[in-house]
Parts: structure tokens; C-alpha cells; sequence
């Protein structure tokens, strides 16, 4: 009987320090996975609510291009000097040509540690 008292004391004791666990561990996941996602998909929602006339587009499958009209939800853009104008949504969009410049001038400051 006392074996069995001493048994429920000792994994009472486990139970608790095993749902601090979990709950650390989803935090953990939280703060290095899920936070830093939801900050880039906000930060590319903005992206593409800002654009402009005339701004040079990259889309998710390569294409780039020179807006030409934007509508509620759809871009058209002109690709090269034959003036092909394509239309897309504005989700396909996957950078602009001013942050490719900013990433790349980050790197090579990184990288050589300019300023």
C-alpha cells in the first residue's frame, strides 16, 4: 500500500512537469516558426498593396516585367520591348525590382561588412 501512495505522489509529479513540457515546446515552435512566417506573409501583403505604375515586377515564376494597370485583385504588366502585356493576380507577385536591389546591396554589406 505504501509502494502504491509513494508510486501516485512520484508520477503526479511527472504529469506536471510533463505538460511544462509541452508547453514550452510549443512555444519555442511558435516563437521559430510560426511568428517569423506570419511577419513575412504581412510583409509581402504590403508589399503588393503598394505597387505602383510603372514598377519593375518579378513574379513567383520568373517573369519580369513593368506594371501598366492594377485593378482590385489582378496586375498587367509588360514584358521586354515587344510590349506582351500579361495578367496575373496580384498573389503571383514574388518581389519588385527595388527590393531585389535592397536584399542584394544587404548581402554585400553583410558579406564585406560595409557601410
Amino acid at each position: 500500500m505504501i509502494l502504491f501512495l509513494e508510486e501516485a505522489a512520484s508520477s503526479g509529479g511527472m504529469g506536471y512537469s510533463s505538460i511544462i513540457m509541452i508547453v514550452a515546446m510549443f512555444a519555442i515552435f511558435y516563437f521559430l516558426i510560426i511568428r517569423p512566417e506570419n511577419k513575412k506573409k504581412k510583409k509581402a501583403e504590403e508589399m503588393r498593396n503598394s505597387l505602383n505604375l510603372g514598377e519593375e515586377i518579378v513574379t513567383i515564376g520568373g517573369m519580369t516585367g513593368k506594371i501598366v494597370q492594377i485593378t482590385e485583385d489582378t496586375i498587367t504588366f509588360e514584358t521586354g520591348e515587344d510590349r506582351v502585356r500579361i495578367q496575373i493576380k496580384k498573389w503571383a507577385i514574388s518581389t519588385t525590382a527595388k527590393m531585389e536591389a535592397a536584399e542584394a546591396e544587404a548581402k554585400t554589406t553583410k558579406m564585406f561588412g560595409r557601410k
